[in-house]
């Protein structure tokens, strides 16, 4: 496994990071089964670990709280975010002052954590300004709840007056930004990694597999091989609209490279992600041990020019 340094912070996190959406604490995997998972992240060198009060309404949070403790608090690098409602009730929603510190201790409830490493606003919340958000999170860290915090999906207006308040108000600065970037998905690209590069944030990204379909497993014309995350009730919602014939056509293209290249899909299309030096970590969702095992991998693949020019030509 290789490390990247998390933006401004002193944190060194896993260049692949293990996610908690849609799998870990009732989410869609077997409890056993997602505890061997995670077995198996540290054993492959994981560190980063990422989750969010809202997944699984709280459950994946505190199925991390009933594992984690148990391990060396320097062992890993925990990641949580707010913004949504755990419960569905809006007394639980939104990035107020309220709510950043009345999430940030029902999450270290769950977690089981003095702190967390990273706090995350999930989404911007336009109902509460931004200079509000960040002085409560300005609050969390000095209390100690938290060491860094970061954003997702912040567009690049909202990145811009984070650094200004920064500069105005001395609060906490954002480390990170966790958009979605794949393959499939290159909007980060046009504004978002250069300014976050130019202002030591760096990116977790997440859906680096397009949910599963850059893993060459789904083809066009085609219906999705069962047990699946495409064919699943509890976790594949979500997937139907990137099953797209032409998308699909494109991905059948890149595994004929990975097969050149001597790896899988999967390793190819994480690789593709890390070349980009402002990505600290791809956040993979794991539902199997050996899923894991080959993900872990990519971080040792490097991309040569003529394979990065091949795989642009594709994409288009």
């Amino acid at each position: 496994m290789r490390y990247r340094q998390l933006g401004s912070s002193d944190l060194r996190v896993s260049a692949i990071g293990l996610g908690t959406w849609k799998t870990y604490g009732g989410g869609g995997v077997p409890d056993d089964r997602a505890r061997e998972c995670i077995d198996t992240a540290f054993d492959c060198g994981i560190n980063f670990i990422d989750t969010a009060n809202v997944y699984s309404a709280g459950a994946s949070e505190s199925f991390l709280g009933g594992l984690l403790p148990s391990r060396p608090r320097e062992s890993y690098v925990l990641a949580t975010k707010l913004r949504f409602s755990p419960d569905g009730s809006p007394d639980n929603e939104g990035l107020s002052a309220e709510q950043v510190h009345k999430q940030i201790d029902a999450s270290l409830r769950r977690l089981r954590q003095d702190y967390v490493d990273l706090y995350q606003c999930h989404r911007p919340d336009p109902e509460t300004p931004l200079e509000e958000t960040m002085e409560a999170l300005t609050e969390v860290v000095r209390a100690g709840k938290a060491r860094y915090v970061g954003f997702s999906e912040f567009p690049p207006s909202q990145i811009q007056t984070s650094l200004d308040l920064v500069r105005e108000r001395s609060f906490e600065p954002f480390v990170s930004s966790q958009p979605q970037y794949s393959m499939l998905h290159r909007d980060p690209e046009a504004e978002v990694i250069p300014l976050c590069r130019s202002n030591g944030i760096s990116q977790v990204v997440w859906s680096p597999l397009a949910e599963g379909v850059l893993s060459g497993k789904y083809r066009p014309a085609t219906q999705p091989p069962r047990d699946t995350r495409a064919t699943s009730e509890r976790m594949g919602e979500t997937i139907g609209r990137r099953l797209d014939d032409e998308a699909l056509a494109r991905v059948q293209q890149l595994v004929e490279v990975a097969e050149r290249l001597g790896v899988t899909m999967a390793r190819l299309a994480l690789a593709w992600v890390l070349r980009e030096d402002n990505v600290a970590s791809a956040i993979i969702g794991a539902t199997r041990p050996e899923q894991i095992r080959e993900n872990a991998s990519a971080a040792d693949v490097e991309l040569d020019t003529a394979a990065i020019t091949e795989i642009d030509r594709i994409l288009d």
